[in-house]
């Protein structure tokens, strides 16, 4: 208390100027119509600028819920569209919604807890597990493209086989054509896979969409791979095929898990052809 007397006391002077001070511009801003709108817009625009540094800080660390809330609505927004067609010769917006187009994938959302790319055969971790309907051999995917199939299935997790797998063996074509081939990896750079056993009528460039085939119960037709990098031919054959992944397999975190209705269907059909 006697710090904050002999503080007043040393200071008294400037303290009773700053007061005046004060009192002068109140007067002044409330006896001059310009000099209050001036102040108003001023102190307007501090208190803006608070408001907007403080909103950027809360948007940061809400940013995990965000990105949550946005993966749950596209995997709504998925499992909408997988139940209609847009038939292709009408405006964009126009769906066509009968009995003849019924819905043949489902898709949960999901996130990756553990990822490797640089061994041999990488394997992924996720958070959904037969609780959440998930068994083995479902397609894995984002929306920059395909990512890997689920293979062990506990309660809560799953692993999934990453197309950066030895193991791993995708049908897949060219988006301009349906001639079909097999997607695979030789190990080397995880940014590019080749493309296998593609006929060598195909008409292919470099820069071609390669998106997958449809012809597996994982995968639907047209999910995102990659595009051609550059290929090879010998004795009129490819030898070749380098396809330049959309994923940057490296840094994954929010996925969909796709599910086939009609898998165990197919599954019987094909066992029964066997026999």
């Amino acid at each position: 208390m006697q710090q904050i007397i002999k503080f007043l006391q040393k200071y008294r002077y400037f303290i009773l100027f700053l007061l005046l001070e004060f009192t002068a511009i109140a007067f002044t801003i409330q006896s001059h119509s310009y000099h209050s709108s001036k102040f108003v817009n001023s102190a307007n625009s501090i208190t803006g600028g608070i408001y907007k540094k403080a909103n950027t800080i809360n948007q940061f660390f809400n940013l995990e819920i965000e990105n949550q809330r946005l993966l749950e609505e596209n995997t709504r927004l998925k499992n909408i569209l997988s139940q209609k067609r847009i038939q292709p010769d009408i405006p964009y917006n126009t769906i066509i919604d009968t009995t003849l187009y019924f819905q043949s994938y489902n898709y949960v959302s999901a996130k990756i807890y553990t990822n490797s790319y640089t061994k041999r055969n990488n394997v992924l971790l996720i958070n959904k597990g037969s609780k959440d309907g998930i068994q083995s051999e479902m397609g894995i995917v984002n929306s920059k493209g395909i990512i890997g199939v689920t293979k062990s299935i506990s309660k809560n997790y799953s692993t999934i086989i990453s197309i950066l797998n030895k193991h791993t063996k995708i049908n897949v074509k060219s988006k301009k054509e349906d001639h079909f081939g097999t997607l695979a990896w030789n190990g080397k750079d995880y940014r590019t896979v080749q493309l296998q056993d593609l006929p060598r009528q195909a008409n292919i460039k470099i820069g071609d969409t390669i998106i997958t085939g449809g012809k597996s119960t994982i995968f639907p037709e047209g999910e995102l791979v990659g595009t051609i990098k550059d290929f090879e031919i010998e004795n009129n054959t490819f030898k070749t095929i380098n396809i330049t992944l959309f994923n940057d397999m490296s840094s994954l975190s929010n996925v969909n898990i796709i599910q086939n209705l009609h898998k165990k269907e197919i599954q019987l059909l094909e066992a029964t052809n066997d026999e």
